[in-house]
């Protein structure tokens, strides 16, 4: 222990965490969810700050337009083509060995969010879409489990961290999710942004798991770090009839919500979750005598004929990337994997 603790002298010495609140921070679990930008920062500060457990869900795999902004992946990791959470889990257990890394390649929904939950004491919001931001605010007012939230696009960002039972939830300021199109991969953004929202998450995620809680901060804040603008909007009370903090429908968290078919905003790209897993190798051997097929430990991508590419995943998902058209994927898929 006292090598242990050797590793966060500096974080002990901050008198409103020492030992006491480091020994409760070795104790605690959390979840991100999302390794993209926010989620690579979040992950980082969770493991140096000896966080005792941090689980991490992702769906995607690493591409050289990430790594402007997003800080655990480098460009062998691209050439591999490693899903997001292998390549962070490789990075972060150099960092920590002593933190236990859970590294989960899958698309986070209704069918999975409760299970990736269990045992977790603080959820970490570093997703790209309000789709899945819903589906987290209902799934942790549920089961009692704060969650912070943080957005980063172009020079703007926003956070708060959301308490069932204290504070409003995320559906009592956000109704839509309409972003208007605006998301990194149609306007941009700068990697600062991304640093400073995700640090916001992390000093609250910090001050609730060592239970600083008169210190948490009871508001959504927003700015933007290009233009010089900072605005807080105090939180009051819960929205009358909000249908997750109040009503308790929780209207994220019903399968026949859920669409197989999600376009990716901004990146040509439609995904198509199966019901059943794929055996890569299989798919491999099957597809090779039609298409240009290059085989990952972790994905398989095939080059169609018709222009597009698939990129199968072993959990059943299948990427159809070179158009924005989910009839066009519908047709691919259908005529490669089948429906």
């Amino acid at each position: 222990m006292k090598e242990q603790f050797e590793r966060y002298s500096r974080q002990m010495l901050f008198a409103p965490i020492g030992e006491a609140g480091q020994r409760m921070l070795m104790d605690k679990a959390v979840l991100i969810v999302g390794m993209g930008a926010l989620g690579t920062v979040l992950a980082n500060h969770m493991v140096r700050a000896g966080v005792g457990l941090v689980r991490f869900a992702d769906r995607d795999y690493v591409e050289k337009s990430n790594l402007q902004r997003q800080m655990l992946y480098d460009e062998d990791d691209v050439k591999h083509m490693y899903p997001k959470v292998i390549a962070a889990k490789k990075k972060l257990s150099k960092i920590n060995s002593d933190v236990q890394l859970e590294a989960i390649v899958a698309d986070v929904t209704v069918h999975n969010i409760e299970s990736l939950l269990e045992g977790i004491d603080l959820v970490l919001d570093g997703t790209d879409n309000f789709q899945t931001r819903f589906l987290l605010n209902d799934a942790c007012y549920k089961l009692d489990i704060p969650f912070t939230y943080g957005g980063a696009v172009s020079s703007r960002g926003m956070s708060a961290i959301y308490v069932p039972g204290v504070t409003p939830c995320l559906r009592c300021f956000i109704q839509s999710g309409d972003s208007g199109g605006q998301t990194c991969d149609t306007i941009g953004v700068i990697a600062p942004i991304v640093d400073i929202v995700a640090s916001y998450q992390a000093v609250e995620a910090l001050k609730y798991l060592v239970d600083a809680h008169e210190q948490r901060r009871n508001s959504l804040i927003t700015f933007d770090i290009w233009h010089n603008h900072s605005f807080e909007m105090k939180f009051g009370v819960p929205a009358e009839n909000c249908p997750c903090c109040q009503l308790k429908e929780y209207p994220a968290l019903h399968p026949e919500e859920q669409d197989p078919f999600t376009s990716l905003c901004g990146r040509d790209t439609i995904q198509i979750t199966g019901s059943s897993k794929l055996d890569l190798e299989k798919w491999r051997l099957r597809l090779e005598p039609i298409t240009k097929v290059s085989a990952f430990p972790f994905l398989l991508r095939a080059e169609l004929p018709e222009g597009e590419r698939l990129v199968l995943f072993p959990d059943g998902r299948v990427l159809v990337q070179g158009t924005d058209d989910i009839v066009r994927a519908k047709t691919l898929y259908a005529r490669y994997i089948g429906l």
